[in-house]
């Protein structure tokens, strides 16, 4: 970590952010009056009842019932949040005025489409009205296998305006994982895009439809979204324009406020995935938090996510319009027909905050994309970038290439709980390299071995107190025996998140990678994102991936680095040389690797995370079916390169 900052907060920017709004508010109210972020943090995370009953206020979230009491219990999962409120996440996502335009959707597909508030209002109505004419009720599962488009963000909230339950998947994913993730619900509707664009390949997804048809359940009613080619709806289908045919005026049911809203899945790239429960209280309230006072996204803000619906920022990215922002959609290659294309999004549609992956940037760095001298960003004033670690020569491209003025927000969370646990905010400088602190209202720290919080060292990551967006459950699993194993096995009454991290004395952070997929050399731990750092900067080098393949007898084991080249380039010894010789200058000897080996491709799951762990545990003798589900990877064919190199070289792996 260094103590270089790229961004300062001035005086009247945090007076103007809806941070400064929400510390004025604090004081105006009687509640508080904090200097700065550190003092309204520590506020946030020992006075828990009511800093979260502050959230519910300020935001002004509808709902009834008595919210004097907000937290019973103390150890987690123990824990009940606002036991006699009542709530729905849709109602409060569609509050507002109805003329004012709260959605653009992009398409390779089709034609923009722009609608007001009014319109999804009553999109959501009618779909609503829809649903329930064919049986929906409480409680019931509505899913989809759905690209990022307009009918799915109505689809969704047409589900849970009804109290009944919504889940996802990108249509990209193959049927088996699809089957994984929907079989476990027992789902009542099914909504099934016909195919989409990526580009310019037509993607048919005609018999994909047709298999998760015949092995989900058969009296479940199947609704056709004619996206592709406006292809009629198939026997014993509905079409979607029917569904919405009937006039019908808003309704929310008011559920409790741990009543489930959706399921979001884990990647299931090692196993059967996870079928993660959220809330309705606790996404409502959390995402007013995160996205208001640390993305500082609020009504006059446009805001634009590069995602699938199979990615947790979906969910968040949608949620928006909870603070009354407008959202932007984009489905399509992000990369055609040039590698500016979002940069063109964010230019054309005057995006006010922009979100994308870690690694778009920095394939956008390789790539020498200037946006910032291409086009006119000059209402973009934050950006959001999670998914994994960004380097510090990430954050320097952003201030040179993107903006000098924009304030960028590094952050890291997971679908766990559906937001970050750190992040940046409005009110603290941007350090390169550095995630800026703790989110409001999320006491995160580092553990060692023993389970005692460390500064300045590598440690896991853990959150010692309880948050309203932790999920109420895994479904099918009614004892939490699943969700206690996953999340508090380590350290009990302690969500053990299974990152590694450093935090800093002033509060800032950097994560490391995956503590699954700890590089062990010699008692020393090593991130994984400080390989990547470093490897990016080598132009010959297109991508990588490096594991610690232990050795079994003790001894030190085999740091293999599978480096592809760019095109042209070869993994000769001239190459090997360069790249141990940067990686000893830059980091260290205990980070130059036993074996560089070429290889054709690096896997990545669905959400654009290299599969670490899964190669690690192929080159360890674990068979392939047992390590890695293809239909939850991106690029499913680049695993039987690892799968052959296992076979061929015996452990230790050698090149």
């Amino acid at each position: 970590m260094t103590d270089e900052i790229l961004w300062t907060p001035t005086p009247a920017s945090i007076t103007k952010s809806r941070s400064g709004h929400y510390l004025d508010w604090l004081e105006a109210t009687g509640r508080g009056n904090f200097p700065g972020y550190p003092e309204l943090w520590r506020w946030s995370v020992t006075n828990l009842p009511d800093f979260w009953r502050s959230i519910w206020d300020h935001f002004e979230v509808i709902g009834d019932g008595d919210r004097d009491t907000a937290l019973i219990g103390t150890e987690m999962p123990d824990v009940t949040w606002f036991p006699d409120a009542r709530l729905n996440y849709a109602e409060n996502m569609l509050r507002g005025p109805g003329d004012q335009p709260v959605l653009v959707a992009l398409s390779q597909t089709r034609e923009q489409i722009t609608m007001t508030r009014g319109e999804l209002r009553d999109a959501v109505a009618r779909t609503a009205a829809g649903l329930r004419k064919h049986g929906v009720s409480q409680n019931d599962r509505v899913v989809g296998y759905l690209p990022n488009i307009p009918e799915t963000l109505v689809a969704m909230l047409a589900t849970v305006s009804l109290g009944a339950i919504w889940a996802v998947c990108a249509p990209e994913m193959g049927t088996q994982s699809v089957l994984d993730r929907l079989q476990q619900l027992d789902p009542t509707v099914l909504l099934v895009a016909d195919g989409y664009r990526y580009g310019d390949k037509v993607i048919d997804r005609a018999d994909e439809v047709a298999t998760l048809r015949a092995e989900l359940p058969t009296d479940m009613t199947v609704i056709h979204v004619p996206y592709l080619g406006g292809s009629p709806a198939p026997d014993g289908t509905i079409a979607w324009p029917d569904l919405l045919a009937e006039a019908a005026e808003p309704h929310y049911t008011r559920v409790p406020f741990d009543h489930p809203l959706w399921v979001v899945f884990s990647s299931g790239t090692t196993g059967l995935p996870k079928a993660i429960l959220h809330s309705h209280g606790g996404i409502t309230l959390e995402m007013n938090k995160s996205l208001g006072l640390h993305s500082d996204v609020g009504p006059e803000d446009r805001y634009f996510v590069f995602t699938t619906t199979s990615w947790v920022m979906w969910n968040i990215q949608v949620s928006a319009l909870l603070l009354g922002s407008a959202i932007v959609l984009f489905d399509g290659n992000p990369a055609h027909p040039a590698p500016d294309r979002l940069w063109r999004v964010v230019a054309e549609h005057d995006v006010t905050v922009f979100g994308c992956g870690a690694a778009f940037l920095a394939a956008q760095r390789k790539a020498r994309v200037r946006p910032g001298a291409e086009f006119d960003l000059s209402v973009l004033r934050g950006m959001f970038v999670t998914g994994s670690p960004l380097p510090t020569e990430g954050f320097h491209w952003v201030y040179e290439a993107v903006s000098p003025d924009v304030f960028l927000q590094s952050a890291s969370g997971g679908t766990d709980v559906c937001t970050c646990f750190v992040g940046g905010t409005p009110l603290l400088p941007v350090r390169a390299g550095e995630i800026a602190a703790p989110q409001l209202g999320v006491h995160a720290c580092a553990f060692d071995d023993t389970g005692s919080p460390i500064v300045d060292e590598m440690g896991e990551l853990v959150v010692t107190t309880p948050m309203p967006s932790m999920p109420v459950g895994f479904w099918n699993d009614p004892d939490k025996r699943r969700y206690r194993a996953t999340y508090f096995d380590r350290y009990p009454g302690i969500w053990r998140h299974g990152d590694w991290v450093v935090f800093n004395s002033r509060g800032g952070c950097v994560i490391s990678g995956r503590s699954d997929g700890t590089l062990n050399r010699g008692g020393v731990r090593l991130g994984t994102s400080e390989f990547y750092s470093v490897l990016e900067d080598i132009p010959e080098i297109a991508d990588s991936l490096v594991v610690h393949v232990e050795d079994t007898a003790g001894g030190m084991g085999d740091l293999v680095l599978f480096v592809v080249p760019t095109t042209g380039a070869e993994v000769d010894d001239a190459l090997r040389g360069r790249i141990t010789g940067a990686l000893r200058d830059r980091l260290s000897p205990r980070h130059v690797p036993d074996r560089v080996i070429a290889a054709p491709a690096i896997p990545y799951n669905l959400t654009n995370k290299k599969l670490e762990v899964p190669v690690k545990r192929i080159l360890q003798g674990e068979s392939v079916d047992r390590t890695v589900s293809p239909g939850a990877l991106r690029n499913p064919e680049s695993i039987g390169f690892y799968e052959q190199l296992a076979q061929r070289f015996p452990r230790p792996i050698t090149a």
